[in-house]
This record gives C-alpha cells, structure tokens and sequence, in this order.
C-alpha cells in the first residue's frame, strides 16, 4: 500500500505540447519531500483489443507521484506546482490510497515492474457507494489475478485531500492491471477469466456515473 497523486492531463494541446510541459514539471516534483516513485504514463502503441470497452487512446499523459503516508502525500501536493502550462491542458489532481494485490497464485504482491497499464477509472454518482466500492473489491481484484500473463493488480481508493489551483476527479474507485505488452493483454482479454469479469459488473450496485478504461505505457521516472 502507498499514497499517490494521480496528475491527469487531457485537452486540446499535441501530445508534444504535453510532453514539453511535463518535461518541465518533472524536475521540481521529484524534489516533493518524501515522494518514494514518479511514474509517468503515455498512450500505449498498438492496438488494445478489450472486448467490451473502447473508450479511445485517453489522456495525454497521466503522472503518479507515489509517498509513504497519507500525511506525506498531503503536505506534498500543497508544494507541488502546476502552473505554466498552456489554457490548451486540462489536468485534474486526485490523491488515492492504492492497494496491491497478488496475482497469478502468489501469497504477497510483487513490485510494479511491467510497462503496460491498463488504467480503469469508476466515477460518481452511484445510488450506494460504499456498497459499489465493497462489492468492486470484494469481487475483482481475486478474479482480475487469475488473468494469463497479469503481472499486478491495484485498486485506488480516493482521498479528501485538496489539490492547489487543479480541480480533483470525481473517482469513486479506480483499477489498474499491469501485463508485459499490449500483446499479453490482448491475450488475457480472450480468456475465460475476462468474461467472469463482465458478469460481475452485470452485478454491481446501480451507479450512472462513467467508468473508463485506458491503454497506457508507464515509465518509472524516480525511484
């Protein structure tokens, strides 16, 4: 378990005008005081192949800075800077407890080490959320490790901590499975194990709110 700030950047900009911005930011955020990892996320190459989601190539770039505590993270953000950028990026800043999971028959998680991420996001409003949120972890997260090829598996559970300047996501929970390749992953989205997955959503308390789904390349930056 750790503490992040997921930095989302979405808009209008070139994915060039978005990397020239975070090539900038980056520096001053691995200074934060206790940040431990900077992960930095692109639109994946080739093809992702979900058979039920297609919710296009996604944010610009998504940036999670990673802290020991709650604490940590909280006098962090108040320091971290986001100005500078052109009106053409929107970014929102959430601040999320993540949990990891074991997978693939494992007693413990292991380190996020594999490069593709495939970043799933629950937004608000449902009729119960902490009967969604219950029933998303108590369901998903065992059956998403028996996924071929999944190499981690993490839940984020927002936190009411405020963000300077940036308005915060609307996230309910978020997901993020992790495999080797967008080929692993294509393999996974074919097995058995991905249409066990679907009856569970079938089974979710009722909520309206969007839930997304992203292919993503990550980077680890620092740490």
């Amino acid at each position: 378990m750790d503490w992040v700030c997921e930095i989302a950047c979405t808009g209008d900009a070139s994915r060039a005008e978005a990397r020239a911005w975070v090539d900038g930011a980056v520096p001053a955020w691995k200074t934060l005081p206790g940040l431990t990892a900077l992960d930095l996320y692109w639109p994946a190459e080739g093809r992702a192949r979900d058979p039920f989601n297609d919710d296009g190539p996604g944010p610009l770039f998504i940036a999670m800075l990673s802290f020991p505590s709650r604490e940590a993270l909280s006098a962090a953000v108040a320091k971290a800077a986001f100005g500078g950028r052109s009106p053409a990026l929107a970014l929102t800043t959430t601040g999320f407890e993540r949990r990891f999971y074991p997978v693939a028959g494992e007693t413990k998680p292991g380190p996020l080490t594999a490069p593709f991420s495939y970043v799933v996001r629950y937004h608000r409003p449902a009729a119960d959320e902490a009967a969604s949120v219950k029933n998303y972890v108590a369901t998903h997260p065992p059956t998403l490790a028996k996924l071929p090829g999944i190499r981690s598996v993490m839940c984020y559970f927002p936190q009411d901590i405020l963000m300077p300047t940036v308005p915060t996501a609307d996230t309910m929970i978020g997901n993020e499975v992790v495999f080797d390749d967008v080929a692993a992953f294509n393999i996974a989205m074919q097995s058995p194990v991905r249409q066990e997955l679907r009856r569970h959503f079938h089974e979710f308390p009722r909520f309206t709110g969007r839930n997304t789904h992203f292919a993503m390349n990550r980077t680890r930056l620092f740490g």
